[in-house]
């Protein structure tokens, strides 16, 4: 299989300038997904996970879509936050009441697969252009405008997933965690926009047991760095956020310093993926001009 795109160290690049002298774009990768109760996924504890019903770790994937999000909308709205959602398809018809929410506030929408308990892989090309066809078609219906990003469930791919999203009319996609900036992946059209599986409440706050001060600690810590780094050319910091994770209640104030944080830095950009992707565009035109 060959990689969908190519190696450039970030040494050897044009250089990036966000909108109004901004240094780091930041944006918020939500997590709002679908879970099936008889299927095994993201677990607090292994232990019952194989169970059906899995009480334990299915009621705590579900506190997010009944709970969490509501908790965490809150804390978006008393800082000007509009998320980036990675929305499984199957939460249009399960929780619309979370649709509307975001619909009301101008949430960014990026197809996220159907459901978090299925993988996309093991895909023909055939059956696997069916199945994105229908999760960007029934995300487009539900939120008025048709997903421009993707990232799998899992992160996950095929090796026709990138091709077959540009089909579709995708122009990003965050399954390549591998940049602290956008590129242009080898499949024309189409970029790849950075995401975090480190800056990333379950693994944080789940796999490594962070502290909600620890936590704010490492917002800062990535925003100071990158800040850093920008002389001659721009940034991006993913915050990626589950809803069962960073919705729980001894955690709201954490991610509240952490936004209030971000929000108070006059060269931080706080934006979406859509817009960086759009603005990165714009920089590729110029380079070429």
């Amino acid at each position: 299989m060959t990689l969908p795109f190519t190696y450039r160290p970030i040494i050897e690049r044009p250089s990036i300038e966000w909108p109004n002298k901004a240094t780091v774009a930041v944006y918020i990768g939500l997590n709002v997904e679908h879970f099936l109760v008889d299927r095994p996924s993201t677990s607090i504890w292994p232990g019952t996970a194989d169970l059906v019903p899995d009480a334990l770790n299915y009621g705590w994937r579900d506190y997010g879509a009944r709970v969490g999000i509501w908790r965490t909308i809150e804390s978006f709205d008393r800082h000007g936050v509009r998320p980036s959602v990675l929305l499984n398809s199957d939460v249009a018809a399960h929780y619309p009441q979370i649709i509307e929410a975001g619909r009301q506030r101008d949430w960014a929408w990026l197809a996220h697969g159907r459901t978090n308990s299925v993988l996309h892989t093991n895909l023909e090309p055939d059956e696997e252009r069916r199945v994105l066809t229908d999760v960007v078609d029934t995300i487009a219906n539900a939120v008025g405008r048709r997903p421009r990003g993707w990232m799998g469930p899992g992160l996950t791919e095929t090796a026709h997933t990138p091709r077959l999203l540009a089909e579709l009319g995708l122009d990003y996609l965050l399954d390549w965690t591998n940049d602290d900036q956008p590129y242009e992946l080898t499949v024309p059209g189409l970029l790849s926009v950075p995401y975090s599986v480190e800056l990333n409440d379950l693994m944080l706050f789940g796999n490594q047991g962070t502290s909600g001060p620890e936590f704010v600690r490492i917002v800062r810590d990535q925003y100071e760095q990158l800040r850093k780094e920008t002389n001659p050319s721009g940034r991006v910091l993913a915050i990626a956020l589950h809803p069962f994770v960073i919705g729980q209640a001894f955690r709201a104030r954490y991610l509240d310093e952490a936004l209030a944080y971000l929000a108070a830095q006059p060269d931080a950009w706080l934006t979406t993926s859509d817009e960086i992707a759009t603005h990165y565009r714009k920089q590729i035109s110029n380079w070429s001009s």
